[in-house]
């Protein structure tokens, strides 16, 4: 029952019982045996005091048979955690109205299984850079299957509209791709329990702002509209890596962005972890330090020394006719001369667009996305190093360039079938010596040769092609079953060095079936 009928029962009824209770006292202030016209009037109260009477259980039995009745209509979603009043829409599934907040629950279970022509020695997430073997190790003749459901998901939205223009939400959302080994702060914030989201929104609709604090997607992330969260351009990859040539991170920031219709600003300051390459220098720059479990950081990994966030700025514009971005990101690298004591630093930047076109409106659509700059190796799914080392010891910004094209279609109800082309390049930077990245004095003389420890590649380009498909069993009041099917080439050519430039290449195959419940 909706908050007014309940309380216009409340006051009828509390009328009704008054004018009873007050009634016999009425009587009773006569004094007076009942006599006469004072008999008269008894009577008369009496008949009232009967018809209130009956009035009341009338209004009780109306008041009893309307908690009875079911709460929404047919329109009801099955499954629905919470009934809704009449007259109100009915909730989604899966959602449930706690005050004046509503909190719907997400999330998949996926089975998954995984075949690599190389053994990674990788779950469902693929290591494009490091786990892709050169011909001088065992696991490059080998082949790899496994089965995981560690990429199923649980996630939650809490939202609450404070009024018709300010409007409060949370989301959060986790899964079971990390080990505690391998927890890191360079791309996704990998710690157990692994935080794919945490993040709250504040959104002022008549003044256009937007502000996001906590852990998300990038602002660099393509947006499939506008500069709105869980509106991401995700590739549609059962990988958990992607591909190749996206430009992502999930990580802790602050990010505050202004809208003019359809056209959108936003700048974000970000958590600014990054990797580096080469060898450290015999000048023992101190610019990488294991962390402190006391800190709660992995004792385990690597952790950059960084004295400012990254900077993101984004604008993005929706014409009518697809969505287009223009990024830009700036960030600072620092080391330390244990020998000197000074301290250095060297700046990081990247430029880059993004593009979506339907092509045919439903059917058909066209994504395009680029950066290029130094620095940059973090933000793509190949990990390629963000800086390394000169032969003075101090940092230089590794040159790169990133780029993915996808065309996604709908060839059939319930479907999706996609296919992406990525490519990472890294130029040579910082010292002619094993210190800097690409050093073409590098020994690669064994890197064609089973055991050889003559292979120093570094890698200089990847290279991917990705065709895969989903489709949907059921789609319904009960949720989604889905299968999916996903086939991946690649290739990763090392920079040339002494005895050429090692290549290879790397088949995948991965298929997933997945239930979301609501």
């Amino acid at each position: 029952m909706s908050y007014k009928k309940s309380l216009f029962y409340g006051v009828a009824i509390g009328a009704v019982l008054g004018a009873a209770l007050l009634a016999p006292g009425r009587a009773a202030a006569q004094g007076a045996p009942a006599q006469g016209p004072a008999a008269q009037s008894n009577v008369e109260l009496s008949n009232e005091v009967n018809q209130l009477r009956q009035q009341v259980q009338q209004l009780q039995l109306q008041q009893q048979q309307l908690q009875a009745a079911p709460a929404a209509g047919p329109s009801e979603p099955v499954g629905s955690l919470v009934s809704q009043t009449n007259g109100a829409p009915p909730l989604p599934t899966g959602a449930m109205q706690l005050g004046g907040v509503r909190l719907q629950l997400g999330g998949f279970i996926e089975a998954a299984s995984i075949y690599r022509s190389r053994n990674e020695v990788s779950d469902v997430g693929s290591d494009y850079n490091g786990g892709i073997p050169f011909n001088n190790s065992v696991l490059a003749h080998e082949q790899e299957f496994r089965e995981s459901a560690r990429q199923s998901r649980i996630a939650g939205l809490a939202t609450g509209d404070v009024n018709d223009d300010t409007h409060l939400a949370a989301y959060v959302e986790t899964d079971f791709l990390s080990a505690a080994t391998t927890s890191n702060s360079r791309e996704s914030n990998s710690y157990s329990l692994r935080v794919r989201h945490a993040y709250s929104t504040l959104d002022e609709d008549d003044w256009g702002l937007h502000i996001l604090a906590g852990q998300a997607w990038s602002l660099l992330t393509t947006n499939t509209a506008g500069i709105i969260p869980r509106q991401e351009q995700i590739p549609l990859t059962i990988d958990a890596q992607y591909a190749v040539g996206f430009q992502w991170k999930r990580n802790p920031q602050i990010r505050i962005v202004k809208n003019w219709g359809n056209v959108w600003a936003g700048i974000s300051f970000e958590s600014p972890q990054g990797s580096l390459g080469g060898t450290i220098p015999t000048t023992l720059v101190n610019a990488n330090n294991n962390g402190d479990a006391g800190g709660l950081l992995n004792p385990t990994t690597q952790y950059t020394n960084d004295i400012m966030p990254d900077i993101v700025a984004k604008v993005a514009v929706d014409p009518g006719w697809g969505h287009y971005e223009l990024k830009a990101l700036a960030r600072m690298f620092s080391d330390t001369s244990v020998v000197t004591g000074t301290t250095g630093s060297v700046w990081g930047y990247g430029v880059g667009g993004a593009a979506t076109m339907p092509i045919v409106p439903k059917y058909v659509d066209f994504q395009l996305s680029g950066l290029a700059g130094a620095g940059i190796g973090t933000y793509g799914s190949g990990q390629l190093p963000d800086a390394t080392f000169n032969a003075n010891g101090s940092l230089v910004a590794v040159p790169e360039v990133q780029g993915l094209a996808g065309i996604i279609t709908h060839p059939w109800a319930g479907n999706d079938l996609y296919f992406y082309a990525g490519w990472e390049h890294a130029d040579r930077a910082g010292a002619a010596s094993a210190a800097g990245y690409g050093w073409a004095g590098l020994n690669n003389t064994g890197c064609n040769t089973l055991g050889s420890l003559n292979c120093s590649a570094e890698t200089q380009d990847l290279k991917q092609l990705i065709a895969g498909t989903w489709q949907n069993v059921y789609k319904g009041n009960f949720g989604r079953f889905v299968v999916g099917l996903q086939g991946t080439y690649e290739e990763r050519d090392a920079f040339t060095g002494v005895g050429g430039q090692p290549t290879q290449n790397e088949a995948i195959v991965m298929t997933s079936i997945r239930y979301y419940p609501f």
